[in-house]
């Protein structure tokens, strides 16, 4: 399929080698591919129906038409913008770990909370807990609101023990009153970007590293965000946030 792509004439993306883009004058015709799954759009709706035409003589093809529905991903597209949302997915998450009768949570996690090794904790089933992680994970596609408290609980996979577990199921019950939540991104809106970044400071008592927070809006619409405990040691709060801000700068350059 790239190779077919490339002698249609699209350029293949420099850093994500899946994405393909044709220019046709002032017009735009981008291409995401995902294995054997892809999806299309363009600025100009001709452009969308001749390549829709060109990739059914060339491949088997189905479940050609306007995109709803994209690896776990749900879009909703509308006359005053788009919303992506997961809650399919949310749904079957819960019910997977058997938590459809749970009492719901109003915050993924408490400001108060502390997670350690906790070498002296009772161990839980490892790879039960690597599934609900894992599961975790893949939402946070369209949920930002649930990334730091998944991060962290992601940190301790190996031998992990039930205060750990405990915290994992909380944000199940939290996405358990939550499932409709998504992303919205109006039609009309700027696209001036613009980057909030933020950093705790020595917030992993074992290691003593900080974690970085950053998030890229363009407009109003979040476009981009990302958890990561920070490389190197802070010995000052001003450090940590330096090392946020140089991730912030990298992601916001790149974007532009």
């Amino acid at each position: 399929m790239s190779s077919f792509l490339i002698e249609k004439s699209f350029t293949r993306g420099q850093v994500d080698k899946t994405l393909f883009i044709k220019k046709v004058n002032n017009d735009l015709l981008i291409v995401q591919i995902y294995v054997d799954d892809n999806t299309f759009g363009s600025t100009n709706e001709t452009l969308c129906k001749e390549f829709s035409c060109c990739m059914q003589k060339e491949f088997e093809m189905s479940m050609m038409g306007e995109l709803n529905f994209f690896l776990g991903l749900q879009v909703k597209q509308m006359k005053h913008g788009t919303f992506l949302s997961q809650t399919k997915y949310c749904i079957k998450l819960v019910k997977k770990f058997g938590m459809e009768k749970c009492k719901e949570a109003s915050t993924p996690m408490a400001t108060s909370t502390y997670l350690d090794l906790d070498e002296k904790g009772k161990s839980v089933d490892e790879s039960r807990y690597k599934g609900m992680v894992g599961s975790l994970l893949y939402l946070t596609a369209s949920r930002p609101n649930i990334m730091l408290s998944v991060c962290l609980c992601a940190r301790y996979q190996s031998n992990p023990k039930e205060s750990h577990l405990v915290i994992v199921k909380r944000i199940i019950k939290y996405l358990k009153g939550t499932t409709n939540v998504g992303l919205w991104y109006p039609k009309g809106t700027s696209l001036n970007l613009t980057g909030f970044l933020d950093s705790d400071f020595v917030g992993c008592k074992l290691d003593k590293k900080s974690t970085s927070g950053t998030c890229h809006l363009l407009g109003s619409s979040q476009v981009s965000w990302n958890c990561k405990k920070q490389a190197y040691v802070a010995l000052l709060t001003a450090k940590a946030e330096y090392i946020a801000v140089g991730s912030c700068c990298a992601q916001s350059l790149w974007m532009k």
